[in-house]
């Protein structure tokens, strides 16, 4: 069902590609495998399983090929309409209940190495500091739905933009109650978002929760509150599991923000689809 519809979309977007399936399923095949355009034609040459996923019986796409193709789905945002077309799927099926959402970010790491041809590193990528570690790269913030744990919407930025500036692009529907951790903090008092969200469960900082366990029989009611928000909250780390450690996303490919952000679509589309596997098998 997938790559008929990922057919009928390219077909309509894309009037120009050949073997839009094929090809298709290739870039699929460098998403999950972490391939290069060239990583991937040797691939699709050395190893039977990928030649017969794509479905190609004779001429294997060569690396220019590859190539264009990817530019073709950053220049349409082919990315995000993935992402809508499998969530659109999801809620028919009953998986998407939309009746919360928990808001998150992660730091993606960029090479930070001058020994390139512009001799500089990424312009659209920025520094910035977690606790007393500096990276240097982009920051992938994503909605996830609180009840399922499947990313319904993505942001990307460079790494110094601090989550709660994101937030607004984050939630642009209206949602009854939003989960996030303290770096959202305020983000109830945002005029742009009063009208959106009805209810904000917002985890304290962790030096407010440090001064609640000094007295913890004073402050059981709190703190058994911050436990539940985090409980909740954990659903949002698994898109970034499986980002990170299956898909292996953890330092970026691509030079500039376009570009990642188009992956990082195809990427966690393909984490709800993942995702929505784990939920079949527990049910």
């Amino acid at each position: 069902m997938f790559w008929c519809r990922g057919r009928i979309l390219l077909i309509s977007c894309f009037t120009s590609i050949r073997h839009p399936v094929a090809m298709l399923r290739i870039h699929c095949l460098q998403l999950w495998f972490d391939l290069s355009d060239g990583a991937a034609e040797d691939a699709l040459h050395d190893v039977l399983p990928f030649r017969q996923f794509a479905g190609i019986c004779d001429t294997v796409p060569d690396r220019t090929t590859i190539m264009n193709f990817r530019h073709f789905l950053e220049k349409h945002h082919a990315g995000e309409q993935i992402l809508a077309l499998i969530n659109q799927k999801l809620k028919q099926a009953g998986l998407m209940l939309r009746q919360g959402i928990i808001i998150d970010a992660t730091i993606i790491s960029a090479p930070c190495s001058v020994k390139n041809k512009a001799g500089q590193r990424d312009p659209e990528m920025h520094q910035t500091r977690k606790g007393n570690q500096w990276y240097f790269g982009m920051k992938a913030h994503i909605a996830v739905d609180a009840a399922t744990g499947l990313t319904e919407k993505v942001v990307t930025t460079a790494a110094n933009v601090h989550d709660l500036n994101a937030a607004d692009s984050l939630i642009t529907e209206p949602v009854a109650i939003v989960f996030a951790d303290a770096g959202y903090r305020g983000a109830e008092k945002r005029d742009s978002l009063t009208h959106r969200v009805k209810e904000w469960f917002i985890a304290k900082g962790p030096h407010a929760v440090k001064k609640l366990r000094q007295h913890p029989r004073l402050n059981k009611q709190a703190l058994h509150d911050e436990y539940v928000k985090a409980g909740i909250r954990a659903k949002v780390e698994h898109p970034f599991r499986i980002l990170k450690c299956q898909f292996g996303f953890s330092k970026t490919r691509l030079r500039g923000l376009m570009k990642n952000h188009n992956r990082l679509s195809m990427l966690f589309a393909m984490c709800n689809l993942v995702r929505a596997g784990q939920l079949a098998g527990m049910s």
